[in-house]
Parts: structure tokens; sequence; C-alpha cells
């Protein structure tokens, strides 16, 4: 085989048009090879030492590789885990920048670069070949010919999030080809997108995509990383969601499909660890190719600082790290067309050991960078480290999931004390989180449910959380859920139990969608979808987790129509959608922008935000040209009375939409003085013109 000096860029293996250059950075390697395979991956033909070793990178030049070569690494060093390197070349390693992986990996001893049950991990070296049970990569031509596609470039105020799932999005889809189900392919099927533009999203955000592997615990007891945070491969799609015969470029003509029906696509990414887990996890690529560059190593080098949870921290200090991330990122941008991406446990991503810093290297390169800087970045703003929660703490530029006002929305509606103020922030925007720095009220991602956590149709049927299917005694999940069964724990045939659920989880969405900031719906919450009371569905790989497409309870037929409308509501009043906080100030030197209402129609006072049992309020929109939008929000258990009396000077107002009975009547003129009963546990929304 012919090798040449090659480049030490691009990192990875690249087809050229003429041949393949293959470069791997390493730092502390003696020797680093190629190994090529046999086209299914099963064979090992030949080992070729990369001859040039510049800038810390190995580097050689292949002409007579083409693309659909079976390929994989073998690294050479010192195991000397004491000084934090376990380079063993028995293990067949994964390239970091492979674009595609061929099979998935087998779980077996000869995955870890020690062995197994040994007293002494610093000696004790395994030196089993790992070849026969890892997946492979494949040279891949990444040329796509993508024609007129065009980013629908939704602005922020104008964006709502789908959360959802590959496979469950259409796993049970009755119409979607067998072989497509659970797959990129399926996602591009015309009736699945034909269904997110009916609901009305502007935006699909996916559970993580980049390949992942299950966890061998999870294995074992017949189990999957459903959820998919174990990241492995950050250029490569899971091989899981692709279809027979699919290939690299199923993904991205799902990503055109949704582009062409105005959806944007956002990826759930993962750059926070990695799937090898802590000192006692396997060797399956960054461990054996530079385990004290690619980790940030304890004290002791042996162990690792974990901020995470997962066993290790990706050491995006270092440059190259850094460039790998960074190169990922504009992998899926430039060559993927995606639109923007979720980073889950961003606060590990700016840290400086203990201490969170906004300025912190990442985030800084990310600011500058002209491709990133433009598209859409959403911070989980929290990790497991010292002071790891860090909502509202991201640089310009980023949104953040606001747990915050998932919290406050289910205290609220489950009639806890002192939680109105909180709620009468997350409605205008979260400013005392946001407004600084020139940021937006888009920078609120506002959601009540989430993958991690219950269903919107959970949150009102269970108080307790019910995850014995994953095995861990129902120790696992989380406790505080701020949930309400309404009476009676699970499933019942009780028709005003019933009735009351429905009724709450109608307040609850409206709460929502009616919130400035930028919604985010669960996929599967508009027709009540239900984890059975599992609050930590990550490893169920089942009907729990797919979205039904089929048989639902009439009162889920009602809520998905509840939905839609609320939805179509939001987008035609800009009022919902403002780009600036609203602080109560003066417009067109008559109007305020924002009024905060006793049921008397009077202005609230300091004296009533501090009543712990305040439930009942009304919110007042209204734009420069007295133009004006009414809520109306009851937590109480009773009914109460609003005044919509003269004093505030509207010539009359018409109802829109009320929560108790669900129901989008025809527009009912109400002359004013008028007084409108509210049922408990409702909202209204009504709209008139101020004089």
């Amino acid at each position: 085989m012919r090798v040449e000096a090659g480049l030490p860029y691009p990192l990875g293996a690249t087809w050229d048009g003429s041949g393949v250059n293959v470069a791997v950075f390493s730092a502390h390697a003696s020797k680093i090879e190629l190994c090529l395979f046999d086209a299914k991956g099963k064979r090992e033909i030949r080992r070729v030492p990369l001859p040039e070793y510049t800038h810390e990178v190995w580097h050689g030049y292949f002409p007579d590789l083409r693309p659909g070569q079976v390929y994989g690494l073998r690294a050479h060093g010192p195991y000397d885990p004491a000084n934090g390197h376990r380079f063993n070349p028995a293990k067949l390693l994964i390239d970091p920048y492979a674009k595609l992986l061929l099979g998935d990996l087998r779980w077996h001893d000869a995955c870890f670069g020690y062995r197994v049950g040994s007293p002494r991990l610093d000696l004790s070296m395994d030196r089993r070949d790992s070849a026969f049970v890892m997946p492979k990569c494949v040279v891949t031509d990444t040329a796509a010919t993508w024609g007129n596609d065009v980013r629908p470039q939704t602005a922020w105020p104008d964006t709502i999030i789908y959360e959802a799932h590959v496979k469950g999005m259409t796993a049970l889809h009755p119409k979607v080809p067998e072989q497509l189900r659970g797959t990129f392919g399926g996602l591009a099927d015309s009736r699945v997108i034909d269904y997110l533009v009916k609901l009305g999203i502007t935006a699909i955000e996916l559970l993580p995509v980049q390949a992942f592997f299950d966890d061998r615990y999870l294995v074992e007891k017949r189990l999957t990383n459903y959820w998919g945070y174990n990241t492995i491969g950050f250029f490569a799609p899971a091989p899981r969601y692709i279809s027979p015969g699919g290939g690299l470029h199923e993904f991205k003509r799902m990503v055109r499909k949704l582009h062409e029906a105005g959806i944007e696509v956002i990826l759930d990414v993962v750059y926070n660890h990695t799937a090898e887990g802590n000192e006692m996890g396997p060797t399956l690529s960054f461990r054996g190719l530079d385990n004290a560059s690619y980790y940030i190593l304890g004290d002791d080098p042996r162990y690792y600082y974990d901020t995470t949870g997962c066993g290790n921290t990706l050491n995006l200090k270092h440059p190259r790290v850094l460039q790998m991330v960074m190169d990922s990122l504009r992998y899926w941008v430039e060559e993927c067309h995606v639109d923007g991406f979720r980073f889950d446990l961003a606060t590990a991503l700016g840290r400086e050991r203990d201490n969170f810093e906004p300025s912190s290297v990442f985030f800084d390169t990310l600011r500058q960078d002209p491709v990133l800087s433009r598209v859409k970045l959403i911070a989980e703003p929290w990790d497991l480290g010292p002071d790891g929660y860090q909502l509202g703490n991201f640089p310009p530029g980023w949104a953040e999931w606001n747990g915050a006002y998932r919290d406050w929305v289910r205290s609220f509606w489950r009639g806890d004390e002192h939680v109105a103020p909180s709620l009468a922030s997350g409605l205008l925007g979260s400013a005392s989180l946001f407004d600084k720095r020139g940021r937006k009220p888009w920078s609120s991602i506002n959601f009540v449910t989430a993958h991690d956590g219950f269903t919107l149709k959970d949150l009102y049927s269970y108080n307790e959380r019910h995850n014995e299917a994953n095995q861990e005694e129902n120790r696992d999940g989380h406790s505080d859920n701020r949930s309400w069964n309404c009476g009676a724990e699970g499933p019942t045939d009780d028709p005003e139990i019933r009735a009351l659920r429905d009724r709450m989880r109608r307040n609850a969405i409206a709460t929502m969608f009616l919130s400035q900031g930028t919604p985010m719906l669960l996929m599967g919450d508009e027709v009540g979808r239900t984890q059975h009371g599992n609050n930590n569905a990550y490893c169920q790989d089942n009907e729990m987790n797919w979205l039904p497409w089929e048989g639902y309870e009439p009162e889920d037929e009602e809520f998905l129509k509840f939905v839609r409308r609320l939805i179509l509501y939001r987008k035609a009043r800009a009022r919902l959608r403002t780009k600036r906080f609203l602080h109560g100030d003066m417009i067109a030197d008559k109007f305020k922008d924002v009024s905060w209402l006793r049921p008397s129609g009077e202005p609230m006072t300091d004296e009533d935000w501090t009543n712990p049992d305040l439930r009942s309020l009304g919110l007042l929109h209204c734009d420069e040209r007295g133009q004006c939008i009414l809520l109306l929000i009851n937590g109480f258990h009773e009914p109460v009375e609003f005044s919509l009396a003269s004093e505030l000077g509207a010539a009359g107002w018409k109802l829109v939409m009320r929560t108790d009975n669900g129901r989008w009547p025809v527009w009912e003129a109400m002359r004013v003085p008028h007084t409108f009963e509210l049922a408990d546990r409702s909202m209204a929304v009504l709209e008139g013109r101020l004089r």
C-alpha cells in the first residue's frame, strides 16, 4: 500500500477526490496505526503506521483508499494511569472525526484497557484485542446536492420548539414504511412533517443523534440508553437512526425536507462528557488516543474530574479538544445544514475548574465564530459541579432552558403559596434573570415538561414517580415533581377527576404559550402521551416513550385541537412575542405596555404581591393603538369574579379562549361595565380596545 506524508489537517480521514488523508491528534502517543478492515468490518486486513508527526498530529496520505473503506485506529504509548496515560494498542479506537460508523458496540471485557476484576488497575493492562466487539469507522464522501435548500431562519421571538426523539416520533406511525420507522428517513416522511406543520411548531429539537452507545449495565438488564446522552462520535450520526442503505445522506435529506416545510432543526448535543465514563470505563476512543489531553483529570491523574455525573468531563481548555468541538459544530451547520444546538449540561462547558465563567474560552470562541454565532444556541444551564445552577448567567446570544419557569408554573397551578409573583415574572419573560447585557425575552426557553420528567398528562395523573420498569427499585428520577394527581393516583374512570385533569393541562399549556419567551412543547404532550408515571424513562425504548398515532381518548383529540388553536393564536398576536422586556412603561403617552390587575379591575399593589394566598390576577397587554389582550388567571379552587368595569376604559371586551371547557368560542361581545365569572382553576383570554 502506498503511503505518503500527507498533511496534519484536516483532522480525521478525509477523501479529497484522489485519495484519503488521515490525521490524528495525540500529544503523548509514540505511534498511531491506521487499521484497515474488510467491507463488513469483520476482518482486519492490515495495519499501517502514520508516517509523519507534526504539531502533535500524526498523519499520512493514502492514494489507494476510497470512500467506503472501513477502518479504526490503534495508539501506542505508555500505559501509566498514575500519570494520566492509558495507551493500549490492543484496543481498536474510533477516530474522533469519523463521519460514519459501522456496527454497534458489543460489550465484552476486552473493551477495557485494564484487566476487569484486577485489584491493581495501574499494573493490569489488558492485552486482548478489542476489534471483534468494536464498531468501525467508514471513510465517507460528505459531498451532497442540497439543491435549493433554504434555511427557514425563523426569528427567535417567532420560534416555537417541539422537543422530539428520532425513533419515538415514528416508531408507531402506521403509514410510515416499516423499514423507515424510527429513522431519519421516517422523520422525513411527508405525513410526519405535515403533522408538525399543522401543529404549528417552527423548530424540532432532536434528542442526541450523534453516535452513542448503550451502557453495559443497561444492556445486561435488557434495557437501552434511549435518550442518547452517551456520545462517542461527535461527527457521526447514530447508526441506529439510519435505515438500511440510508447512509450519511439520510440525515441530510431529513433536514432538507423539514426546511422545505419551514421547520428548523436543532440538535441536542453532548460535549460535556463521553461514553468512556470514569477510570473503570472502557477504552473506545479518546482515552486510548490521549487520555491526559482529552479529559480533565483529578489531582490524582488516575481519576477524572467529573462535574457531569457521567464519570468524566471533556477538557475544553485544551486547544485541540476545543478545536474538535468547534469543528464538530461547524460540520453539522455547514455540511448538514442544521439550524442550532441545545447543549446538555452547558455549565460544564464554561467551567474554569470549580468556577463557572461566562467568558470561558468555549463561550468566547463561539461568540466570535462567523458561522456558529449566527445559529440558535440553547444552554441547559446546570451541571453537577459546585454552583452548578447558572440560570440567567450565560453570555449574550444564548437562550437557556428555564427550569425555574417550569417550577413556577407547576407550583402555581398546584396551589402552592408565595408563587404568584414568580409566575408573573415568567409570564413576562423572566426579566429578573435575563434582562441584562442586551439579552431579550426569547432568551428564556419556557417549558412545563421535557424529556426528563413527567409528561404533561402524567403531571396531573400522579403524585409520585413510578419508575419500577427501570429496575432501580424506584430510586431513580427526581422526587420534586410539583405534580398533582387531582384525586386519584394513575388512570381513573371518575368523570370529575378526568375533567379536572384536562383543565389542569390546558392551564399549564396555555400559560406557556401566553408567556413572553420561547415556548417548548414536549413530543406527545399535545395528544396525551403517558409514561405511566415514569419520570426518568431514559432507558425505555418502547411504547412508553413513543408517540402514539392512533387510539386517542376523546379528551386527547380535543386537547390536540386546543393546542393547535393556542399556537395559532400566539402567532397572530405580536404582543405575546415582544422583542423587549415589558416593565409597565407608558406608550403613546397614554397606555402602559403592561399592567397587573386585581379581580376588582384596580391596579395591583405591593401589598397584593406579598400576599402568600395571591392566586387570582389579571395581566393587561396594550400596544400603541390601545389594542389590548387581557389574560385572567384564577388559581383558586372556587370561581372568582373579575370586574371589566369602565375604569379600564375599554369600549368592549371579546372572549377569545377559556380553559375551563377548552373550547375556542366564536368571539362573544361583552359590554362594559361587566363582571366576568372565571371558573375555579382556570384561565381566560379577552381582547378589547382602550379609549
